[in-house]
C-alpha cells in the first residue's frame, strides 16, 4: 500500500486519483455509498506504469495481471480503511499493505 500511496499515504493516493480526474471515484471508496469501479488502465495513469512495474515484481506478477486484481480489491481496501466515510488519521497504510498482502498471498 506504501508503493500505491507513497508518502502522505491514503491521502496522497486520494490527490493522485484527483490529478487524473478520477477523484469521483477514490471519493465513493471513502465514502459510505457503493464504491465505483476502476479499470487497470485507469490505475496504471494514476499510479504510473513504473509504480505498477515494481510492485509486480515485488509479488512476482505480470503488470497487467496486477493492475486487473488491484481494479478489483482496491477499492474494497479504501472503503474497509475509512469505514465511517472519511479518512481516518494516524498510520492506516500499515494495516493496508497488510490487506494487500494477505489478498496476494504475501506478507
Amino acid at each position: 500500500m506504501g508503493l500505491l500511496g507513497g508518502q502522505g499515504g491514503l491521502q496522497n493516493l486520494i490527490s493522485q486519483f484527483d490529478a487524473k480526474g478520477l477523484g469521483d471515484v477514490i471519493g465513493s471508496w471513502v465514502s459510505t455509498g457503493k464504491n465505483l469501479p476502476v479499470s487497470g488502465d485507469q490505475l496504471q495513469n494514476v499510479l504510473g506504469k513504473d509504480k505498477i512495474g515494481n510492485l509486480a515484481s515485488k509479488l512476482g506478477m505480470d503488470s497487467d495481471a496486477l493492475t486487473s486484481q488491484l481494479s478489483h480489491l482496491l477499492p474494497d481496501v479504501v472503503d474497509k480503511l475509512t469505514p465511517d466515510g472519511k479518512v481516518p488519521e494516524g498510520d492506516i497504510m500499515s494495516k493496508g499493505m497488510e490487506m494487500l498482502g494477505g489478498l496476494f498471498g504475501k506478507k
